[in-house]
């Protein structure tokens, strides 16, 4: 069913059923809730990564428990916002390689203060929400055709299948092939894989909940075993459970020493200018993609392409951007695992709002988040990467200026670990084919303006 503009039925429904018009989904407030907790549970790794790779270049004092809160205040403001403003099941969060971007490129790399980091961030997150409101990102994604689409989605599934099976040790780095097999008999290994069949079983017998279930199920099979795939251990090595030592509730921490830090004046600076821009490249493209693919995959997309309430989902975006830098985190944005959610059912607003609403308990309950391991988490994403890929079997692969864009956009992803750069390889492409073989006219204009900046960057703009 689309998700289309709020409807009543009978103007009689109200609470919550007519606030995000679950009735008008085929939803209802049960499959709302596993949805959101399916979506927390594969990113809530965020509240412990994102703070792990950002304490090694902002240092303020009790870095990573202050990151730890600004992440989840972030992210609840993010996946609020975008439930109750655009009312869609997307949720938001401190976005990976962003984070890597912000503290070993442009804090180590480049030497510039963190606080002036965090103003490049907030710049590129106005910058967002004025496109969002002109209408160029809608626009944008209006312009891109459908074989793009298909194939961005698929992208992000190839990419979260790979997400997946890189955080289960299936996948692990090899000096002679750049990537190489794990060890299947390694406990986070098997483990995934026995997760991954528990969950592919009840997924094709029709269990509501199931990849929630498939979780929780690994979840504790690894702790009733005590097999060691949760980190924490000497020398970075993985570990057993450990249990809760201190509880399973904790006093938050009102991250003191970085909210309000950022310094506007220092990243408007002439010469950071390239470092906003990089910013503002990345996450766009990036936010774009991931939106354009979690809405077609949650039937969002209206038949020519374009996506309701399309401005103000997208000033979301850079709201919750603008938000978490002032917070005193990277850059803030959607999230692909909220795919796995939308695969079990999440069609409205409400399942961000529950993401958000558990990003708000996690300041509490955050050790709790501790007992989900990678290898637990790591099935939901490789199943959710397969469902992902049914699209691109509507792609023209006999139409090489259709296919090949559609290819270089699916293997990009993974491969570049970029969501942002698989969708700039195939605008690109589709462009420049369609131009090189008397198609031109096929292609929207706005489509040309967008291949031209991005060449743009790539050739004057590239950053190491």
């Amino acid at each position: 069913m689309t998700i289309g503009p709020d409807q009543a039925v009978g103007g009689r429904r109200g609470g919550l059923d007519g606030f995000f018009n679950l009735s008008g989904q085929g939803s209802s407030v049960a499959q709302e809730v596993r949805a959101g907790i399916t979506t927390f549970l594969t990113m809530s790794y965020v509240l412990f990564v994102n703070p792990q790779i950002l304490s090694g270049a902002i240092q303020v004092p009790n870095a990573f428990v202050q990151l730890l809160m600004a992440t989840a205040i972030a992210a609840a403001f993010g996946s609020l916002a975008m439930g109750l403003v655009a009312k869609y099941p997307f949720a938001q969060a401190p976005g990976m390689g962003l984070n890597a971007f912000f503290a070993f490129s442009v804090v180590l790399g480049m030497g510039v203060p963190w606080q002036t980091a965090l103003g490049a961030v907030f710049v590129s997150g106005v910058l967002f929400v004025l496109l969002s409101v002109l209408g160029a990102r809608q626009a944008i994604v209006k312009a891109i055709p459908n074989s793009l689409k298909f194939a961005i989605t698929g992208g992000i599934g190839a990419f979260l299948a790979f997400l997946g099976l890189r955080s289960a040790g299936i996948v692990v780095a090899n000096e002679a092939t750049m990537l190489g097999m794990g060890a299947v008999t390694a406990p986070g290994a098997w483990l995934a894989l026995l997760g991954l069949l528990l969950t592919a079983v009840l997924m094709a017998r029709n269990v509501k909940g199931a990849i929630l279930y498939g979780i929780l199920i690994t979840s504790l099979i690894a702790v009733v075993l005590r097999l060691p795939v949760y980190p924490g251990g000497p020398e970075g090595a993985l570990q057993a459970f450990q249990g809760f030592q201190n509880g399973v509730v904790g006093v938050p921490v009102w991250p003191a020493d970085l909210v309000g830090q950022l310094d506007l004046g220092g990243a408007l600076a002439l010469g950071l200018l390239n470092v906003v821009f990089t910013f503002f490249f990345v996450d766009f493209f990036d936010a774009t993609g991931t939106l354009t693919g979690l809405a077609h995959r949650a039937g969002a997309l209206t038949p020519d392409g374009d996506l309701p309430r399309a401005r103000r989902t997208f000033a979301m975006d850079g709201l919750a951007a603008m938000f978490g830098a002032f917070m005193g985190t990277s850059t803030v944005t959607a999230y692909v695992e909220s795919a796995s959610g939308i695969s079990e059912g999440g069609r409205t607003g409400l399942t961000a709002v529950v993401v958000g609403v558990l990003f708000l308990l996690a300041t509490f309950l955050w050790p709790l988040a501790g007992a989900i391991p990678a290898a637990a988490t790591a099935p939901a994403l490789i199943l959710v990467g397969a469902l992902m890929m049914e699209g691109v079997r509507h792609i023209d692969w006999d139409d090489l200026t259709d296919s090949l864009p559609a290819f270089l956009t699916i293997i990009a992803m993974p491969l570049t670990f970029s969501i942002a750069n698989g969708v700039s390889l195939g605008v690109i492409a589709y462009c420049v084919l369609k131009a090189l073989t008397g198609k031109a006219r096929e292609v929207s204009p706005v489509l040309y303006g967008v291949a031209a900046l991005l060449l743009f960057r790539y050739v004057f703009l590239a950053t190491e």
